[in-house]
């Protein structure tokens, strides 16, 4: 009987261990405060920074929950033309292409869960926003909006 529940407390422990940690950021990962400007108001997201290789590949990949308000922002080094997939992530997700001035340049909203195929910027971009689907009509938010950030430039 003992045994069972030793086992039980270790079960449960895990539970609680991977539900504290499903919204959490990633390894590593930093978490900053980023408003997006829109028709609809100003729209506050706690986002984590994804700004080298490491943290750019694994992104949100394996993640089951992202709270509402939180978000990740993939810094790039340059401006370029960017893809993105969705293969390992089981959160849908609004993909915000942005240019280095913090304007929105094109909006890839509600990419599949799990998907494999290719979602490109269109054109140059400097940083792209993930947010959970829906997000971003949610918000009111359009190509032209204005994202802030000290990671863009004014």
């Amino acid at each position: 009987m003992k045994a069972i529940g030793v086992r039980l407390w270790a079960a449960l422990a895990a539970i609680l261990f991977l539900a504290a940690s499903a919204g959490a950021p990633a390894l590593g990962g930093e978490l900053d405060s980023l408003e997006i400007v829109t028709a609809t108001g100003r729209h506050v997201f706690q986002v984590e920074i994804a700004n080298n290789d490491a943290t750019r590949e694994r992104g949100l990949m394996d993640r089951r929950f992202m709270a509402a308000d939180h978000g990740m922002l993939f810094e790039f080094d340059r401006e370029a033309p960017v893809s993105f997939w969705m293969k390992n992530t089981y959160i849908p997700l609004d993909m915000i292409f942005i240019a280095p001035s913090g304007v929105v340049t094109h909006i890839a909203a509600n990419a599949e869960p799990l998907s494999e195929r290719v979602i490109p910027s269109g054109s140059p971009c400097i940083a792209v926003l993930e947010l959970n689907g829906g997000m971003a009509a949610s918000i009111g938010l359009k190509v032209g909006d204005k994202v802030h950030h000290p990671f863009f430039k004014s």
